[in-house]
């Protein structure tokens, strides 16, 4: 194959994964990121950079945003949400973090594979996203041809670009409202 015919390919499992999102579910999820006083993000690996994005496009949106593990990331209290992103839901790290969220208080929503790990039973809301992983004993029945959780983690960040779009429309908010908030010392 060459690159635009793995381009389609890619583009049609990306398709069949982000159609098996439960609707209901993403409108849960974007309501408790609305109703949140501040918005932690947590993931490890591939999907720890998707999840920094959202944490980025949330600041964009005039929202107080932080990635959980960076040095100016403050306490999570009770009116706060803890937005994890873990394909396996059983990341150790990732675990804890939402151990300590739960204990005070705060709200949590998961993005995974599997909606029966640790940390959806602990979650407020779970995006469950069916892909194929090595890391999930659940595969579900989407065939990828691209390496390990590449597609949980391609989807993941699509899902929450979406829910900044969901959002971006209930808070009356345009791209260049957002850009305002761009940085300007890069």
């Amino acid at each position: 194959m060459n690159c635009v015919e793995y381009g389609q390919v890619v583009v049609k499992e990306l398709s069949q994964a982000l159609g098996r999102i439960d609707p209901e579910k993403a409108d849960e999820f974007v309501k408790l990121v609305m109703n949140a006083e501040e918005v932690f993000c947590a993931g490890a690996g591939r999907s720890g950079f998707q999840v920094k994005g959202f944490a980025m496009r949330l600041m964009h949106m005039g929202v107080k945003s932080y990635v959980v593990g960076e040095t100016c990331t403050p306490n999570i209290k009770e009116d706060g949400l803890l937005v994890v992103c873990s394909g396996s839901g059983t990341t150790k790290s990732l675990v804890n973090h939402a151990n300590k969220a739960k204990e005070v208080g705060a709200k949590i929503a998961l993005i995974t594979i599997n909606p029966e790990s640790t940390i959806a039973k602990l979650a407020d809301v779970v995006i469950e996203i069916p892909c194929p992983s090595p890391k999930s004993a659940k595969q579900g029945d989407i065939i990828s041809v691209q390496p390990m959780g590449s597609l949980f983690e391609q989807s993941e960040g699509i899902f929450m670009d979406i829910a900044i779009r969901m959002l971006m429309d209930k808070k009356g908010l345009d791209s260049d409202t957002m850009f305002g908030r761009h940085a300007n010392m890069e």
